[in-house]
């Protein structure tokens, strides 16, 4: 199927069910931001708790990803090889790795919980805020080892080209989490914590849907005897794991600063204001890497089959639609700002610096479609340096030093603007990095 199926139908098949996952996820992202919002008497703080917590579970998803991306690309290469053993050895080895490391960033994040809060908050965040934000990472953190390991599973069966099973798991925990969210938040008054509660146990539900998912039809099965934790292994998921995670990890990073330089111009309103933009942005460019995550297993089987054109092919046909997809979005975004960010909180402060924000980063949006795919690319066919490099790039070499410098010449516009900034930076990067591949792939029988 994967080296025969002509490409934009089978890259079409398998990202129809990874878009709505990715669509999924970033709604029920939503809910919380929203339904926190609705808070009586503390909605704005406890928004901002939210977005305060957020590089905290951004590197929780790095860490993820690091160990998804980077076994999930080994194994469909080896399955695209005709190396079964390899591949299966890889998948439980990854999975393992991942609840290993799940378990020390529970018990170590919530040791030093104080610190850490602390450390991604402004220095004018009120008292009520940081609690609030202890309250609501403390049981982020819980959730460590289901929701890293959730990622590893979820990958590994997309590389197989298993995307329905991966759906079905997410959209299993998504819905646990937008059904909890009002009734904890809301109906039993639990606030943040109520928040918190709904998105572990989204994860759990997550993690055991897609494990019984792996145990389905042809899927490679996780085995205790298949783990082999070694330095080759080791080094393959780092090669084609870590460009996600300097992707996953700078935009904890990112935000981070994000929330510190706004919270110089206004505090809780400005940090809740970007908060949302992160989180509707995230929603609007989730379809695209939906999209893109479909090509992927693709282009790592095909390149490992030695199909060079067909990873060409799959790549330009991406390119297109998703492009045309976001330049709708675009529009959308610019015209109705104000009435976007009222949805979730209807304070003049917070919607004044999230509609300038949500447009400014609107203006780039059909840009991120060639971002994206390009770093999928390089990652799939297992080309780590500039794989790392572009992942790095939008939110990292461009976004840190831009987040340093401008908002020290613009003020909060140039907070607004950063992101932005770091966009077009990205696209030129990644241009010549694309060409070169793409010219290789050609030239090569």
């Amino acid at each position: 199927m994967m080296t025969e199926t002509p490409v934009p139908k089978l890259i079409t098949r398998l990202a129809i069910p990874t878009i709505i996952s990715m669509l999924v996820t970033g709604f029920y992202n939503m809910a919380d931001t929203y339904f926190v919002a609705q808070i009586p008497g503390e909605g704005t703080q406890a928004t901002a708790a939210v977005g305060i917590v957020f590089p905290m579970m951004a590197v929780i998803q790095a860490l993820g990803f690091l160990f998804g991306h980077g076994s999930g690309n080994y194994l469909s290469r080896m399955l695209g090889a005709g190396k079964k053993k390899e591949a299966s050895e890889m998948a439980s080895t990854g999975f393992a790795m991942a609840l290993l490391f799940g378990i020390f960033v529970l018990a170590v994040g919530n040791l030093a919980i104080r610190p850490i809060t602390d450390f991604l908050a402004s220095s004018d965040v009120t008292d009520e805020t940081m609690k609030l934000t202890i309250q609501y990472g403390r049981i982020i953190l819980m959730g460590a080892p289901f929701m890293m390991c959730q990622f590893v599973v979820n990958n590994q069966l997309r590389f197989q080209g298993s995307a329905m099973y991966a759906m079905v798991g997410l959209l299993s925990g998504a819905v646990i989490n937008v059904a909890l969210d009002p009734l904890l938040i809301l109906g039993f008054d639990m606030g943040v914590t109520g928040a918190a509660i709904a998105t572990v146990a989204g994860q759990i539900t997550s993690f055991f849907i897609l494990l019984l998912g792996s145990r389905r039809g042809e899927n490679i099965k996780l085995h205790l005897k298949n783990v082999r934790i070694n330095r080759y292994y080791t080094a393959e998921i780092i090669n084609g794991g870590i460009p996600s995670l300097f992707r996953q990890g700078l935009a904890a990073v990112a935000t981070m600063l994000l929330n510190r330089a706004a919270g110089e111009y206004g505090a809780e309103a400005a940090i809740a204001g970007m908060s949302i933009v992160t989180r509707v942005l995230m929603m609007v460019a989730s379809a695209v890497i939906g999209f893109g995550q479909g090509y992927q297993p693709v282009c790592s089987f095909n390149f490992g089959a030695g199909k060079k054109e067909r990873v060409r092919e799959g790549y330009w046909f991406c390119i297109r639609w998703g492009t045309v997809f976001l330049t709708i979005l675009s529009a959308v975004c610019i015209t109705f700002a104000p009435e976007i960010i009222s949805m979730f909180r209807d304070d003049p402060d917070v919607v004044e610096v999230g509609s300038a924000a949500l447009r400014y980063q609107a203006a780039v949006l059909p840009l991120l479609t060639t971002i994206f795919l390009t770093n999928m690319m390089l990652q799939s066919m297992g080309k780590g340096f500039k794989a790392s490099v572009t992942a790095m790039a939008r939110n990292g070499l461009f976004f840190i030093p831009t987040i340093l410098i401008l908002p020290q010449y613009l003020g909060l516009q140039g907070v607004e603007m950063t992101q932005m900034v770091a966009d077009i930076c990205s696209f030129c990067l990644v241009i010549p990095m694309a060409a070169s591949e793409l010219k290789k792939m050609k030239d090569l029988p």
